[in-house]
């Protein structure tokens, strides 16, 4: 009878017996009833671990995070990768989220799942990330190939934006107000405002912020 408990497999092993095609999947959610409804949509294809402490009896090949704040999204992404290098990380939003979507893929996250996906979207998408491709949703696609510019640039006016391109390529004040027929004050004008809207001080970060969102 000792024997057989200690050969008895512990209950991770014994569900490892049974092959799921998204193996073992960690939850990382703050929203209870989410991360149950996660929890079912997932677990025909995976061996599911719903807690905000992060699994001890196993690494995950996959991580569905949802944040409950933006600022947030790049550390937890970054934090989730250094604990487990190589695992397949995906944010699920709330609904279709453009600035949260950008960040994730910044940091390194394969793709964007929402609460508006059916279960079997969001399978397919899990299923989809975990061969390697990036996921995103079509609305989402839609913005980034049309060129939107990130929620940050979009607070300025088509002018103001325009300056920022012009700052983006290293012209002066003199510069871009010859390019664009204006004054130097105006441009100035213009450049200080913006900056205030932003947040920002310098020419430096206006130009590393469009560059940014470029990238994005």
């Amino acid at each position: 009878m000792v024997m057989e408990a200690i050969m008895q497999p512990t209950k991770l092993e014994s569900t490892r017996l049974e092959e799921k095609a998204l193996g073992f999947v960690w939850i990382d959610c703050p929203y209870p009833m989410l991360a149950l409804g996660l929890e079912k949509a997932l677990s025909a294809e995976a061996w599911v671990h719903r807690q905000r402490k992060a699994p001890t009896e196993d690494s995950p090949s996959i991580v569905i995070y949802c944040p409950n704040s933006r600022k947030d999204v790049a550390s937890r992404v970054n934090a989730i990768q250094t604990l487990f290098p190589g695992t397949v990380t995906l944010l699920f939003g709330l609904n279709v989220d453009l600035q949260l979507a950008r960040t994730a893929l910044k940091e390194g996250a394969r793709g964007f799942i929402h609460a508006g996906m059916s279960p079997k979207q969001i399978i397919q998408a899990v299923l989809v990330a975990s061969e390697g491709e990036t996921v995103v949703p079509r609305e989402l696609l839609n913005d980034l190939v049309a060129g939107t510019p990130s929620p940050e640039l979009l607070a300025l006016s088509p002018r103001q934006r325009e300056i920022f391109e012009l700052v983006a390529e290293g012209l002066t004040n003199a510069q871009i107000a010859r390019r664009l027929f204006l004054s130097e004050s105006t441009i100035k004008q213009h450049l200080r405002l913006a900056y205030k809207l932003l947040g920002i001080k310098s020419r430096t970060q206006a130009a590393q912020l469009l560059r940014q969102s470029k990238l994005a």
